[in-house]
């Protein structure tokens, strides 16, 4: 199995929350990702932890969408070149591969997370397998494919178990 290296940026102050706590599920949760697919390539993948105001900036910047949202990913590979790209991340080498970037809102994963009475650990992990998805590829624009993709992110949080409950 790969490598992941996480990146985040100084968040405690800002948000009162534990970051290596958060890391560390990001970190559990990204690499039962990985495990899954069985990628045995070292991958990067950047996550940003922020606050309402960023992800509703971002997202106007990005998607021209001027409203607050739980979660962006931000693939480095577009759809239609992602399953030449994979060929690459299944072959071991040495040169990591960027699968891309998520932005994560965090006060929006606690509202979330009451709203829906699962935890803020079990929808931050949702959060995480859901954008890793997209940053190999998958959407739900689809029926079809959004079948897909749940089932993928399901797989996921049944593998993580008690961390998700």
């Amino acid at each position: 199995m790969g490598n992941i290296d996480i990146y985040i940026d100084d968040i405690e102050k800002e948000y009162n929350i534990e970051q290596e706590k958060i890391k560390k599920i990001i970190e559990i949760t990204l690499k039962k990702c990985i495990e899954i697919e069985n990628l045995r390539k070292d991958i990067i993948i950047n996550v940003e932890i922020v606050g309402d105001d960023r992800i509703k900036e971002i997202n106007n910047s990005t998607r021209n969408i001027d409203k607050v949202t739980d979660v962006l990913s931000f693939p480095m590979y577009e759809k239609k070149d992602f399953e030449e790209k994979l060929e690459e991340i299944y072959v071991e080498n040495n040169i990591p591969t960027i699968l891309g970037d998520i932005v994560i809102d965090i006060l929006q994963v606690e509202r979330q997370a009451e709203e829906y009475n699962t935890g803020i650990i079990r929808e931050l992990s949702y959060m995480i397998v859901h954008s890793f998805y997209h940053l190999m590829g998958e959407d739900h624009m689809e029926e079809e494919d959004k079948k897909v993709m749940r089932q993928k992110e399901e797989n996921v949080l049944k593998e993580l178990g008690e961390l998700c409950k």
